[in-house]
């Protein structure tokens, strides 16, 4: 049975694949129209300290500009708004989970330092788009601070294969990674496992769809999370090297920046603000 086989025949296992956290779980429920909800919501929060800090870290950053030092789950929700910090906390809750039971050659800080810096350069790409075609903001984050959860999975389910596609990866920096995960997986990749775990763990479609195909963004307008889709890809390509090693076919072109209804004009201005935010984003990741 060869390698791709093998990860298919695993993933239709539900037991072989991890549970979503409960606190995730609870929290993709909770309604946040209502002050109940609210309320859960931030209690749910507390009640882990790993998420917490994490999330007072972030707001403590520049990237979101505090005139103050937060200290408290209730103030980060204050500065942040409830529908970033609960799309921010159900992604860190995702990684901490799953970075419980990760060992090999997938490093999993510069993981956690490439979404968090793709979610982010999402967010200042989307402030160019029009209003009208504009992703919700807690989408951003939740998709791209799980965009390659997939990655997570490979690691979960097989080491092994994870391991070399990592040094394959290393070792040739500059092929895409869609080329080299041909040769090492076959015809699986991460974008397939990370789907295929959103899918069980009732993740919103547009959210399966950025894991489906996010380094293949051709897809028609009408796909849910198009507009999501082509950020995520964009993004990428304006931060080839960060964190990870995620190398992407070709850079940033005009179709890219016209899919997305924004002014090729703005390309430089926008890509030296991501790759700003991006680094602001290390001190956050580091925390």
């Amino acid at each position: 049975m060869s390698t791709s086989q093998q990860l298919r025949h695993a993933i239709q296992n539900i037991d072989n694949l991890p549970a979503m956290p409960v606190v995730a779980q609870k929290i993709l429920s909770l309604p946040l129209d209502t002050e109940a909800g609210e309320q859960q919501l931030l209690k749910l929060i507390e009640t882990d300290p790993q998420i917490a800090a994490r999330l007072i870290g972030l707001s403590n950053s520049p990237l979101f500009g505090a005139t103050r030092h937060i200290t408290s789950v209730h103030e980060a929700a204050m500065l942040l708004g409830l529908t970033r910090v609960k799309s921010v906390t159900i992604g860190i809750a995702v990684m901490s989970a799953m970075s419980q039971r990760q060992g090999g050659k997938l490093n999993l800080q510069q993981l956690w330092l490439h979404t968090l810096g793709v979610a982010l350069g999402m967010r200042t790409l989307a402030r160019a788009m029009p209003f009208k075609t504009r992703p919700k903001e807690d989408d951003l984050f939740l998709a791209g601070l799980l965009h390659d959860i997939g990655f997570m999975v490979l690691n979960h389910l097989d080491i092994a294969s994870s391991d070399r596609l990592h040094a394959a990866i290393a070792a040739a920096p500059q092929r895409p990674v869609t080329e080299i995960e041909a040769e090492v997986l076959g015809d699986i990749s991460h974008e397939e496992l990370g789907a295929e775990l959103g899918r069980r763990w009732e993740l919103p479609a547009d959210i399966v769809t950025v894991l489906a195909h996010h380094h293949h963004p051709a897809v028609p307008p009408e796909v849910p999370g198009y507009a999501l889709i082509r950020l995520l890809a964009l993004t990428e390509k304006l931060l080839p090297d960060f964190g990870i090693l995620e190398p992407v076919d070709g850079a940033a072109d005009e179709e890219d920046w016209r899919a997305l209804g924004i002014d090729p004009e703005q390309a430089e201005e926008l890509t030296a603000a991501v790759r700003e935010q991006a680094e602001q984003a290390r001190q956050v990741a580091a925390a």
